[in-house]
């Protein structure tokens, strides 16, 4: 495994263009489907399969790499599956991340799951509200945001939002300019009975694929869940 120490993911949102005035040196840049349009220093880019050939880049430099579902569902999966981490790609990236690079900071731009019903949605104009979707795995973006900050504070690493905006994401807002804020504090107990709830219902496939089989999930279980991750911060 490669470690890279400061990692930033952009994402589509419309706030992602401030990407281009971010001085810090970053050790690795992560861009998530047509992001990559958004800095043409990026190192690796993420999409899922359904992401158009089209839109895909013309040319990859042999310092930038393609993340497929080949790398990021083995992944993924080490860190419970896409049900309990939330299947959109803000978070399937930053969990890729967290296993593949073993950073000590992220820090997310044009993730924040936003959606004006006026104006933009996306840094390219209109698109569509991926997470937003009808899906087990989204029910709750909060619960979703919560668990991967306590994911990634388990393995030692700083999360932080780039954004200034309306956000989905739980994560501490951070300025490039400014010291990280310290960890936020964690509900402990909320956190075992969740972990807990997570093992008990084992709700898990390990292709990714879950929405293949949805017969095997309750929704009602999963709310249960995401109102236990809402509230650990």
């Amino acid at each position: 495994m490669e470690s890279k120490k400061h990692v930033l993911i952009i994402g589509s949102g419309p706030n992602a263009l401030k990407a281009n005035e971010l001085k810090t040196a970053f050790d690795a840049i992560v861009v998530i489907n047509n992001a990559w349009r958004v800095r043409e220093d990026w190192t690796h880019l993420i999409y899922p399969y359904d992401f158009p050939k089209e839109r895909w880049p013309q040319e990859i430099k042999l310092s930038q790499s393609v993340v497929t579902e080949k790398e990021f569902v083995p992944i993924q999966n080490q860190y419970g599956g896409f049900i309990y981490a939330g299947a959109t790609m803000a978070f399937t990236a930053g969990y890729w991340a967290l296993g593949a690079l073993r950073p000590s900071h992220i820090s997310f731009i044009g993730c924040d799951m936003h959606y004006p019903k006026t104006g933009k949605t996306h840094f390219y104009g209109k698109g569509t509200p991926d997470p937003l979707r009808d899906d087990i795995s989204l029910m709750s973006l909060k619960a979703k945001s919560n668990r991967f900050l306590y994911i990634s504070q388990k393995h030692n690493c700083l999360v932080g939002n780039l954004s200034d905006g309306p956000s989905e994401l739980t994560f501490p807002r951070i300025n490039p300019r400014n010291s990280w804020p310290k960890n936020p504090d964690l509900k402990a107990n909320l956190i075992a009975e969740a972990l807990k709830r997570e093992k008990e219902l084992s709700y898990f496939d390990v292709t990714g694929r879950y929405w293949q089989n949805l017969d095997k999930y309750e929704r009602k279980e999963i709310n249960k869940l995401d109102d236990v991750w809402e509230k650990i911060l």
